[in-house]
C-alpha cells in the first residue's frame, strides 16, 4: 500500500454531495462513506498517511502520473470535512443507542484529525501540543527534569561503576543482546506464546494469521501492516541489536493482543457484522492511533500479569537466545526502572519539534534522561522527524487505556473482568478523550 498513491474518484459535485435531504439528515453509513473517500483523497497527497485500507476498490485508483500534475485541493477538502462535521453534529442531536453515539463521536474526532492533516499539507504549522490534540485527541503532560531524578538515582545504585550512567547501562545491556541468527527463533517463540494466551481470552476470526519479515533502514523498531481478512505483515527492524526484552514486547504489541488483534476484531465486529465502512480505512495521524498503541502496550500487562513475563522469558526465551537465565531477574529490575523514564522522550520531542532545542541538545537530553545510546537516540530523533507528536500514543496511550480499564473494571477486579473491558475497547468505536473522561472538550 505504501507504494500506491491513492486518488479520490470524484463521483458528485463538491457543492451537492453533503447537502441534507428534505426529510432529515444523511444516514450514518452515508456520512461514513464520505469520510472514507475524503481520507483516501488526502492520503493520495501524503504517502504513509493511510496505514491500512481494505474497503471497496472502486473508491480508489492508481494513477501516479495524474497525481503529479495536480495541485493539492485544500479548500475543496476542507469544505468536505466541514460538511461531514455538520452532518455528524445533526446526527449527534438525535436519540440513538449508546453504540451509535460512540460511533458518531469516533467519526467526529477522526474528521477533526483529517482536517488537521489537510491544514498541515497546506503548510500550517502546529506546536507539538496543538498537533497532538488535533491528531490524537490528547495532550501529553509536561515533566520537569527533577521528576526523573528519583528513577535515575535508583539506576545509579543498581549499575555502579566508572563512566556515566548511560554508558554503564549500554555496557550492562550488551550481556542481554540476542546473538546473530537467533532472533527469528526467539521472536517466533514469543509470538506463539502471546497468541496462545490471547486466544485463551479472546475469540479471533477463523483463519487469522500474520507473516513476520526482517527489515533494515527504518526509524521504528517494528511495524504491523494490516492487509484485511485478518491478515497482517509484521516487519521487525534489525538496524540495531535487539536485547532479550524486545521479542516478547514486540510480539505482544504488533501481534497478540496488539495491532493484529485490534485490526482483525474491528474488521470482524464493525465492518463485516455491522457494515461500518469507516473502519476499512486507518489514517495513521488520527485518534485511532492512540487507541491502537495504547491497547497494544496495555495488553502486555494483561497478557503477562505479575511475574509471569519474567518466568516465561527465563524458562523459554533466554535459553533460545543462548543467554544465562540466572541473569534474567536482574535485567527485569533494570528494565522496569528504565521504563519509568518513558515520558522523558515526550518532553525532548516537544522541545525539539517546537524549535526550542537543537538536535545536539536533544541527543544529550535522550542520553541523560532517557538513557539512550547514541545510536538509539539518533533513531529516536529520526522517528520524531517523520512522525512528530505520534510518540505520545505509546506512553500516554498506554496510561489512558490502562486507567480506563482499572476504573471501569475496578482496581482489584479479577483478571477476567479486566480482559472483558479490554475486549470492549477493541471491538467498539473509542476516542482518547472518551476513555479519559474528557469527551467533548
Amino acid at each position: 500500500m505504501k507504494n500506491l498513491l491513492i486518488v479520490f474518484i470524484v463521483l458528485t459535485s463538491a457543492l451537492g454531495i453533503y447537502s441534507l435531504c428534505a426529510k432529515g439528515d444523511l444516514p450514518l453509513n452515508d456520512i461514513a462513506e464520505e469520510y472514507v473517500k475524503l481520507a483516501l483523497a488526502v492520503g493520495a497527497y501524503a504517502p504513509g498517511y493511510i496505514d491500512a485500507y481494505y474497503g471497496p476498490k472502486e473508491w480508489i485508483v492508481e494513477n501516479e502520473d495524474e497525481l503529479g500534475r495536480r495541485q493539492f485541493p485544500a479548500a475543496e477538502m476542507r469544505e468536505k470535512a466541514d460538511a461531514i462535521l455538520r452532518d455528524l453534529r445533526i446526527a449527534a442531536g438525535e436519540n440513538r443507542p449508546e453504540l451509535e453515539k460512540l460511533r458518531i463521536e469516533f467519526l467526529g474526532k477522526q474528521v477533526i484529525a483529517l482536517k488537521a492533516e489537510i491544514d498541515a499539507l497546506s503548510g500550517k504549522k502546529f506546536t507539538f501540543d496543538q498537533e497532538s490534540e488535533a491528531f490524537y485527541d490528547a495532550v501529553a503532560p509536561t515533566h520537569g527534569r527533577e521528576e526523573f531524578a528519583k528513577t535515575i538515582a535508583a539506576l545509579e545504585a543498581a549499575l555502579p561503576g566508572p563512566g556515566n550512567l548511560q554508558e554503564r547501562l549500554s555496557a550492562f545491556k550488551k550481556e542481554y543482546v540476542i546473538p546473530d541468527g537467533k532472533l527469528p527463533a526467539v521472536f517466533d517463540a514469543a509470538i506463539a506464546e502471546c497468541r496462545r494466551r490471547t486466544l485463551a481470552r479472546i475469540a479471533l476470526p477463523p483463519g487469522e494469521s500474520f507473516k513476520a519479515e526482517y527489515v533494515k533502514g527504518k526509524p521504528w523498531g517494528a511495524y504491523n501492516w494490516y492487509k484485511g481478512n485478518a491478515f497482517s505483515i509484521i516487519e521487525v527492524n534489525t538496524d540495531l541489536l535487539m536485547d532479550i526484552s524486545g521479542p516478547l514486547r514486540l510480539a505482544a504489541h504488533e501481534g497478540y493482543p496488539g495491532h493484529h488483534v485490534y485490526n482483525a476484531l474491528l474488521e470482524q465486529k464493525l465492518v463485516k457484522e455491522r457494515g461500518w465502512v469507516e473502519f476499512t480505512v486507518y489514517p495513521l495521524f488520527s485518534p485511532q492511533s492512540l487507541i491502537a498503541e495504547g491497547t497494544a502496550n496495555c495488553g502486555m500487562e494483561l497478557l503477562f500479569p505479575g511475574a509471569e513475563r519474567l518466568e516465561f522469558e527465563t524458562k523459554v526465551l533466554y535459553p533460545l537466545a543462548g543467554l544465562d537465565p540466572e541473569k534474567a531477574a536482574a535485567y527485569a529490575r533494570v528494565q522496569k526502572l528504565v521504563g519509568d523514564l518513558r515520558y522523558a522522550k515526550n518532553d525532548a520531542a516537544r522541545e525539539f519539534l517546537d524549535g526550542k532545542i537543537s538536535r545536539e541538545e536533544a541527543l544529550r537530553w535522550l542520553a541523560r534522561y532517557a538513557l539512550e545510546s547514541p545510536e538509539r537516540a539518533a533513531k529516536t530523533i529520526d522517528f520524531w522527524n517523520q512522525y512528530r507528536s505520534y510518540i505520545i500514543n505509546y506512553n500516554l496511550g498506554q496510561d489512558i487505556v490502562c486507567a480506563y480499564i482499572e476504573k471501569t473494571a475496578g482496581k482489584d477486579a479479577p483478571l477476567e473482568r479486566k480482559w472483558q473491558v479490554f475486549y470492549e475497547i477493541l471491538t467498539t468505536p473509542r476516542t482518547p478523550s472518551g476513555l479519559s473522561g474528557l469527551g467533548g472538550r
